[in-house]
């Protein structure tokens, strides 16, 4: 028997025995169980609906059993994703030449009132659907160059699912300017036709980062100095009359339970001074001498050198946190270094290397 057409009553109208089946097809009957369902409803019909007081769920009858209706289960997903920081500038042993300090890793972030990298930007949700593989993959710092005139190294990305931050840009050297990043490179001696030097640093990815300082003073004289990679939360200082700018500060999260600070820009060097790194793993120019590298996991970019053969600082490798409900428990590749923790309700996977997928049931 199938449920009837609609029927629009009006005082009088007579309940029919085809007119009631219709109203009964048509009710949410209620009972403990699909036994108890079935016992009841001897007579129930394709589209017959009760509510489960057991389990609290609607089922429907298919034809030939009970079926939970269900939307798709999902659940918002708070992250940190960081990505690996630029290599500093690399400076020859034939000329007085401050390299650029190497931008932090793209810092994009997700948790209460935290804002991702570059300003205020407050991100999206994102929503994990349960049995369901996304890649995750952590970026490694850029090694810095030793051989030629060009920017340094870009570093490696970072990224779960469809959630990408961008390397950190390589600080600048000779011809070509400090690199685009997550963050910016700092710049470095610029060489233009005319013998002045453009050396500006480079830009940041929009709500990941923070533009590199500039160079300023004359190639191949002292003094000159070169500027410092960006951070997540500010930008590199210019180098000033021989001393190099120091990295751009990073960003604090508290993700984890407790702040840390995160994705500093690498310090540029001088010929004077050389600039810091800034706060949350990045590393020191150098004058003269070796620069710094970024720490490893927080996206740091390394320092520039001058006037030396050492190459530039190399940046800090990424770093991936995720916190999530913990009723959900998460299945993590065996291509990935992690550790879990749960407390208050949540569990915080945070993800140090490696390359494979994660997925939660």
């Amino acid at each position: 028997m199938a449920a009837g057409a609609w029927f629009d009553w009006t005082t009088g109208d007579l309940v029919t025995e085809a007119r009631f089946q219709d109203i009964q097809d048509s009710i949410v009957f209620i009972y403990a169980s699909d036994a108890a369902a079935n016992s009841a409803l001897t007579n129930k019909v394709e589209g017959t609906v009760y509510f489960n007081t057991t389990d609290d769920v609607l089922k429907f009858w298919d034809g030939s059993a009970w079926v939970e209706i269900s939307g798709v289960d999902v659940f918002a997903l708070e992250f940190l994703i960081i990505a690996g920081g630029g290599a500093g500038g690399y400076s020859t042993t034939s000329a007085v030449e401050a390299s650029g300090g190497g931008g932090a890793g793209g810092y994009l972030c997700k948790f209460a009132s935290e804002t991702s990298g570059g300003g205020s930007v407050t991100l999206n949700s994102f929503y994990v659907i349960p049995s369901t593989n996304y890649p995750v993959s952590i970026g490694a710092g850029a090694t810095g160059l030793t051989y030629d005139f060009n920017s340094s190294n870009n570093g490696f990305p970072s990224y779960v699912g469809s959630l990408y931050a961008s390397g950190g840009g390589g600080g600048g050297k000779q011809y070509p300017a400090a690199r685009q990043g997550g963050s910016g490179g700092g710049g470095g001696p610029r060489y233009n036709p005319d013998g002045g030097s453009a050396g500006d640093g480079g830009s940041a990815i929009y709500a990941q980062g923070s533009d590199g300082g500039d160079h300023t003073g004359t190639p191949a004289s002292a003094p000159n100095a070169g500027g410092g990679g960006g951070g997540a939360g500010a930008t590199g200082s210019n180098g000033s009359s021989g001393n190099g700018g120091a990295g751009g500060n990073g960003k604090a999260s508290s993700i984890t339970g407790s702040s840390v600070t995160r994705a500093g820009g690498g310090g540029g060097a001088g010929t004077s001074s050389a600039g810091s790194g800034g706060t949350g793993g990045g590393g020191a120019g150098s004058r003269g001498g070796t620069a710094t590298a970024g720490t490893a996991n927080t996206g740091g970019g390394g320092g520039g050198t001058s006037n030396t053969s050492n190459p530039g600082g190399s940046g800090g490798s990424g770093l991936v946190i995720l916190r999530y409900p913990d009723t959900y428990t998460i299945t993590v590749g065996a291509g990935l270094t992690s550790s879990t923790s749960t407390s208050g309700g949540f569990s915080v996977t945070e993800i140090t290397a490696g390359t494979d997928t994660v997925s939660w049931s």
